[in-house]
């Protein structure tokens, strides 16, 4: 049986937030230049969505609950291009834990006092609305382990339900981080928009290394975290396109299976880390080669069946866009319509994640004992933890988590 050293300790993400320079060493190493251009198409086609939901697979049959909860901070409200400029930077700079900050610090450092003053007041307001995100989920994901480990129904209507409810949260986040960065981008000064266009939104290597001057003592640690992720994705959104806004990396959806943790704990704490681009599509792949054709076949299924929720969800994700980049032109949002439209992205969400925990544990239920000793093989990170997670910062089990509502 595979060996689980466990961590408590609060360590934050890098990616997600680290308020250290980029150091010399890094700076001076050479990055080879990306070829590959990610796409929207290349996200939802059926070989990527199969391998991803394979990854899936093995990290919630090799995982935990603490586990399954990590989840990267930037995958909520995601409307404003990061993604796009991340796995598109041709310095190869995208998926280092750097990556975040240099951008985030570059955009302070233009920013009046007054502007600044704006995101904070924001992220002041938000931080109560990102943790009730988070342990709101975890109420889904408790839902999915009864189901996996206490052989539990689970309700399919009620899940579908619950995640509209949840994308709820999504929208208000989304809506309001319009309006307030829309506001601070119609009040920039043509000196501002010369320092921004010198920072390149295809090429990191045009971002100087600067040192986080952001002043924290008004800030609690989620409002610091969102006030560099509003800063970041001010300029994706500034500099970027509706294409950018629309686009999201394969494993956007389904987030509740442990795959995040999987791909990104080795990162925790590691200053310049470069998280492997390839990860997901190689174990998925490997996953897929461990089972039986008969056990595989529920995965290229429920991915077929998938295919047509993918362009509704294209299509819902450019209808929020567009409507959202109004806020640029100092024009206002249709907020009936944006909330709508993410509560039915929440509806696809929810969809999605049964069909995909219903796969898993029918994939579980037929394991051999070889199988399963391959896929703890396979799983390569033996550190699990004790606790679980609000986004990348470890806290303690909750006391109780009512989940039954989810359950037949």
């Amino acid at each position: 049986m595979i060996r689980r050293n466990y961590r408590t300790a609060a360590v934050t993400l890098a990616f997600s937030l680290s308020a250290s320079l980029i150091s010399a060493q890094n700076e001076d190493k050479p990055r080879p230049s990306r070829q590959k251009q990610y796409t929207i198409e290349q996200a939802t086609s059926e070989r990527a969505q199969l391998h991803t939901m394979a990854f899936s697979g093995l990290a919630f049959l090799t995982g935990s609950f603490g586990a399954d909860c990590f989840f990267p901070p930037g995958k909520v409200a995601d409307f404003f291009g990061f993604q796009y400029m991340r796995d598109n930077d041709k310095n190869a700079l995208g998926h280092n834990t750097d990556f975040l900050t240099r951008i985030a610090t570059n955009v302070l450092s233009i920013l009046t006092p007054e502007q600044l003053d704006q995101l904070k007041a924001l992220a002041n307001k938000q931080a109560p609305v990102y943790d009730e995100f988070a342990q709101k989920r975890m109420v889904l994901i408790k839902a999915f382990r009864e189901s996996l480990e206490n052989n539990k129904t689970l309700n399919r209507d009620a899940i579908i339900r619950y995640t509209a409810m949840l994308y709820a949260l999504d929208a208000e986040l989304s809506y309001d981080r319009a309006l307030v960065c829309g506001k601070v981008i119609t009040s920039f000064s043509d000196e501002q928009k010369a320092k921004l266009k010198k920072l390149d939104f295809t090429n990191s290597s045009t971002w100087p290394a600067l040192p986080e001057n952001l002043d924290k003592r008004s800030l609690s640690h989620r409002a610091h975290v969102a006030v560099m992720t509003y800063a970041s994705e001010l300029f994706s959104w500034y500099a970027g396109s509706v294409t950018a806004d629309v686009y999201f990396c394969p494993e956007r959806h389904g987030t509740y299976f442990g795959g995040f943790y999987l791909k990104d704990f080795p990162a925790m704490g590691n200053k310049g880390y470069n998280i492997s681009t390839a990860l997901t599509g190689d174990k998925g792949r490997d996953f897929i080669e461990t089972l039986t054709p008969d056990q595989s076949a529920c995965l290229k299924s429920t991915v077929q069946k998938h295919m047509p929720m993918m362009q509704e969800i294209v299509k819902t994700r450019e209808s929020v866009a567009q409507e959202l980049r109004k806020a640029i032109s100092g024009q206002q949002p249709d907020k009936e319509k944006v909330f709508s439209l993410i509560k039915r992205y929440g509806e696809l969400d929810g969809e999605l994640s049964y069909d995909y925990v219903t796969c898993f544990i029918r994939i579980k239920n037929s394991l051999t004992d070889q199988q399963t000793a391959k896929l703890y093989q396979l799983r390569s990170l033996d550190i699990l933890p004790k606790g679980t997670y609000i986004y990348s910062d470890a806290t303690p089990v909750p006391d109780s988590i009512v989940c039954s509502f989810l359950l037949k």
